[in-house]
């Protein structure tokens, strides 16, 4: 393992902003003067299903892809879905999650239940759990749809990527007559 190199996994299912997020922090390492690799596994986005991206930066870079149990980070915009990719964490590593439960359709077919106890079995595996009323947050800035971007601010506070660099890729990333909003649910995430 290369420890010049800081692995992200970013999780969410289809339509939570999961692309967005790992664009913007792949331009925020960039203009840090990073080398950046990024990679997305979409599976059944358009139906609820599970949405990945790695992002990898570092000195140098030479694959996308994050192996079992070398992230850094792992960023889920839905509880299960921390609990579904928690195998890629790193010992001692640090989990960004969203407290907010989508049914998979195992669960709305009534195939399998939700556990109950997603964040205790998060926390049995890692002390490192940071949990985020993301929606929450998003509303108090004003727009529920921006609990994408206040996850990113959550995560902005476990990298070594200057505030402003942030900012400049959030505006350069979102929609311009969205950006005043997605920079306060960028604040609020960090704060």
């Amino acid at each position: 393992m290369n420890r010049n190199i800081t692995n992200i996994l970013i999780a969410g299912v289809g339509g939570q902003g999961v692309l967005l997020v790992s664009e913007i922090l792949s331009e925020a390492c960039l203009r840090s003067g990073y080398d950046v690799k990024k990679s997305e596994v979409h599976g059944m986005a358009q139906r609820g299903g599970s949405v990945t991206s790695h992002v990898r930066f570092g000195k140098q870079v030479h694959s996308p892809l994050i192996e079992k149990g070398q992230a850094d980070v792992l960023v889920s915009f839905e509880e299960l879905e921390a609990l579904r990719w928690i195998a890629f964490l790193k010992p001692g590593g640090t989990v960004v999650v969203n407290a907010q439960r989508i049914a998979p359709m195992t669960v709305s077919s009534g195939v399998a239940t939700y556990p109950e106890d997603v964040l205790e079995q998060l926390r049995e595996r890692t002390s490192g759990v940071v949990v985020v009323d993301g929606i929450g947050i998003a509303r108090n800035v004003g727009n529920p749809r921006v609990v994408n971007v206040v996850l990113l601010g959550a995560l902005s506070k476990h990298l070594n990527i200057e505030e402003n660099v942030w900012r400049e890729a959030i505006s350069g990333r979102v929609p311009p007559k969205t950006i005043d909003v997605n920079l306060k649910a960028f604040e609020a995430g960090r704060a």
